[in-house]
């Protein structure tokens, strides 16, 4: 079983096969650099592609409160968690209006036409100590064209 902390959670305010990148600055990283380079003002940066937008808008997704005593940190990803066993959901909340909750919690949502241009520069290793980033579902993205 695999759970994600609230802290992170906000890389899952997408429908499910929605591609999408998401990037925030390092903790001991310097916010500066971060704002300058995806300026923005915001604390976190999420894209996804006009293409999903309209899916995106009419989403419900569904967010479960899991009991917390079998679970353990995954090594592999900041803020996610694994059980080897299985769990009874406490609660379940139906959440909608993902844009709306972006905003409220202060994360600039973008919508490009490719993700793969903010691909390349998330993943830029001359800002390795920067900022973290989630990309999720990028094989579902348009295609990238030719450099």
């Amino acid at each position: 079983m695999w759970a994600i902390d609230e802290r992170h959670q906000s890389l899952y305010w997408f429908p499910r096969d929605c591609p999408r990148v998401t990037v925030w600055p390092r903790p001991n990283g310097d916010p500066r650099v971060f704002n300058r380079v995806f300026d923005t003002t915001a604390p976190r940066l999420h894209a996804l592609e006009a293409v999903w937008f309209d899916r995106f808008a009419a989403a419900t997704i569904h967010r479960y409160e899991l009991p917390t005593a079998s679970f353990r940190p995954w090594a592999e990803a900041t803020g996610q968690w694994v059980s080897g066993e299985a769990v009874e959901p406490l609660g379940c909340e139906s959440l909608n209006d993902l844009a709306d909750r972006h905003g409220e919690a202060g994360i600039e949502l973008r919508t490009l036409p490719s993700l793969w241009g903010l691909v390349d520069i998330v993943t830029d290793p001359a800002h390795a100590d920067d900022w973290d980033f989630s990309m999720v579902r990028l094989a579902n993205a348009v295609p990238r064209l030719s450099r």
